[in-house]
């Protein structure tokens, strides 16, 4: 496949089989999504052809396109042959009795047939099981779409493409958008469909705990590799390895037989020298093409360290009218803790980021400066310096001006080479320092926004959705850096392996509700598991006298 002159994959042979769950593996730019609409159908190659099955789930990327429709019809409309059943069944239905025909009433016999064979007399009930499964609300489901936010969208699309169980499903980003509790529920799912799966994620958990098999485009080919995705970097690097450990043995034969026909190629031993060259045409070097993968190093530094508590909240509120987002919440923030604030999509998360950046110590926009909260206080400690990374961060950059001249506004007395050598750190190399920030992509905004952190050395990061928009390599170097760095977070993210190599204490959202646990992630969730039981367990009797009231009652 080729866009233009630049050559994505060629010649590319295999086979995607049934009760195999694929990753498709690459960087950003690598191809995965032109790979996936090829498999689709959307996109034909450039050479070659494609078998698929007649039915596929397709994640849709166009939000907007079923804004007229309720969610729930929504989601049936991703079993396409039941959904057009539906919609002429309906329509005979609709006609007045006096004008039905002989051939309308044999039609509705055969539609009937089609609804039964394909599950629509459950239609309704299986898709709101999907629709539970990942968050979205029963009262949601006779809404329109255009009724929901970005995020809920792309949960009820993902159900679309989930619904009536195809023979193959071809999902590009399944999780973004999803808060940590739905992407679980969709592991889960996808460990349990039958069929093909084909998928495309930044989440390196989810590929580990959901793919059999990854097809990683790379060396301008996809090559199949069998396990999850750590799995095949370990296989992809032995490879090359063992390939490179070969070279450098041909290499050195090569320079001795050199060596000897520079030696005797102009005395009595022609012969000799004649078997050596075709000798070294033999064991010429294998060639090794090019890798696309680009690895961005990340590091932050403090000019200086905090104070011991850098942070400390009292009795701090939020509402929305009468929602009520946050109620009182009380913390203190230890130097060098990371904190990870996880719950579901909606849950409050931003709004308590937003409510403690209010007075915080930085460079902050009015719109933050101005961020009003209903009760409590907010009080940041000594020498304590904060850098943000906000959800909505394309928008802190300004735009039209160059990559580096943005930065320089960061630290006027850094010089040039200093500059490029941080964009270069982030991969921003030679004239791409000179971008437009109006033509960056929101990979490469975000790691524009890491060069500035990286820049202002702050001894606090709040960082808000920070994987979102970057590659597996990307997530891998920022995970890497929060590890190692000596200052304080405050992190929210849907990544399952940030959250667990990162975290040292959760904040958990849930109904207004800040539940605090010291401790890392894999403990927490043995904690709310432990919590979840003895909840249910302690439901149970109240629920069983109820039920024997009830039976009381009946037989009276």
């Amino acid at each position: 496949m080729r866009f233009g002159a630049r050559r994505l994959f060629e010649d590319v042979t295999c086979s995607f089989q049934a009760g195999r769950r694929y990753a498709i593996s690459g960087p950003n730019g690598a191809g995965k999504s032109t790979l996936m609409k090829i498999l689709a159908g959307e996109l034909e190659p450039s050479q070659g052809s494609v078998t698929r099955p007649k039915k596929l789930g397709v994640l849709r990327q166009d939000q907007f396109a079923f804004d007229e429709f309720r969610v729930i019809d929504t989601v049936i409309m991703g079993n396409s042959p039941l959904w057009k059943a539906l919609e002429e069944r309906d329509d005979l239905y609709a006609k007045p009795h006096d004008q039905l025909t002989d051939k309308d009433g044999m039609r509705l016999g055969e539609l009937e047939g089609i609804v039964g064979e394909a599950g629509g007399y459950t239609a309704e009930a299986d898709a709101a099981v999907l629709l539970d499964g990942l968050g979205i609300e029963a009262a949601m489901h006779e809404r329109k779409m255009s009724e929901l936010q970005g995020g809920q969208k792309v949960r009820v699309l993902l159900a679309q493409a989930l619904f009536g169980n195809p023979p193959a499903l071809l999902l590009d980003e399944p999780t973004n958008g999803l808060d940590l509790d739905s992407v679980h529920w969709l592991q889960d799912f996808l460990c349990n469909y039958t069929g093909v799966l084909i998928v495309i994620s930044h989440d390196r958990h989810f590929l580990n705990s959901v793919c059999t098999h990854t097809a990683d485009i790379d060396y301008e080919t996809v090559i199949m590799y069998v396990g999850g995705y750590d799995e095949m970097v370990v296989a992809k690097t032995q490879v090359r390895a063992g390939i490179e450990a070969q070279n450098a043995v041909r290499e050195k034969k090569i320079a001795q037989l050199n060596e000897f026909i520079a030696r005797f190629s102009a005395g009595t031993r022609s012969s000799q020298v004649m078997s050596r060259k075709k000798e070294v045409e033999r064991i010429q070097t294998s060639e090794l093409a090019r890798s696309n993968i680009q690895r961005p190093y990340m590091r932050f530094d403090m000019i200086r360290a905090s104070g011991r508590h850098p942070l400390e909240t009292k009795s701090l509120a939020k509402s929305y009218d009468d929602l009520k987002v946050i109620l009182p919440f009380t913390a203190n923030v230890t130097r060098g803790e990371k904190i990870a604030l996880i719950g579901r999509n909606g849950a409050g998360k931003t709004t308590l980021l937003k409510s403690l950046l209010r007075n915080a110590p930085g460079d902050f926009d009015d719109a933050t400066r101005h961020f009003p909260i209903n009760h409590g206080s907010v009080y940041w400690g000594h020498e304590v310096s904060v850098g943000y990374f906000a959800q909505d961060h394309t928008d802190t950059i300004t735009k039209g001006i160059t990559a580096i001249d943005w930065l320089q506004q960061f630290d006027p007395r850094a010089t040039q080479e200093e500059l490029r050598s941080l964009l270069g750190r982030m991969l921003f190399s030679g004239e791409d320092a000179l971008k437009s920030t109006s033509a960056l992509s929101g990979g490469e905004s975000a790691r524009l926004i890491f060069c500035r952190l990286m820049l202002q050395k702050p001894n606090f990061l709040v960082l808000d959705e920070p994987t979102s928009h970057l590659d597996l390599e990307s997530i891998n170097a920022l995970n890497i850096s929060l590890q190692k760095y000596e200052g304080t977070v405050l992190l929210v993210t849907h990544d399952f392996d940030v959250i667990d190599e990162v975290a040292t204490r959760i904040w958990h959202f849930e109904h207004g509700h800040i539940d605090e646990f010291k401790g890392p992630y894999a403990d927490y969730l043995i904690y709310a598991e432990q919590k979840a039981a003895a909840a249910k367990a302690a439901s149970a009797p109240a629920t069983s006298k109820k039920l024997q009231k009830a039976q009381k009652a009946h037989k009276r």
